[in-house]
């Protein structure tokens, strides 16, 4: 595979950081990528100067400095915010971020 690493499950959204962690959030942080088909979620782009992912068919945008953060969508349902609340991300490998190139070739 070539490119970035972004994958969905059902109930999960990974993506694979150019350091070498990968970070796992819940889909239920994001109503719109939930709502999403499996083949809409796999439609993303490298948005913000590669800071950042976007999904054209439903027009979402996420960043890495979120993601990192482990930060719902800012409109997140009640739901969501306490989803949010009990779940960890996982991050795997604890190597610091670099300030710039998150994302990881393939």
């Amino acid at each position: 595979m070539s490119g970035y690493c972004v994958q969905s499950t059902d109930d999960a959204l990974s993506v694979s950081l150019q350091d070498g962690r990968v970070i796992t959030v819940p889909l239920v942080w994001y109503p719109r990528l939930l709502n999403a088909t499996p083949a809409q979620r796999q439609n993303w782009k490298i948005a913000g100067g590669g800071y950042g992912i976007h999904w054209p068919d439903f027009d979402e945008d996420l960043s890495t400095e979120g993601l990192l953060r482990g930060a719902p969508a800012p409109k997140a349902s009640i739901q969501a915010k306490q989803a949010a609340l009990s779940y960890q991300p996982s991050v795997e490998s604890q190597r610091p971020a670099r300030e710039s190139g998150f994302f990881a070739w393939h």
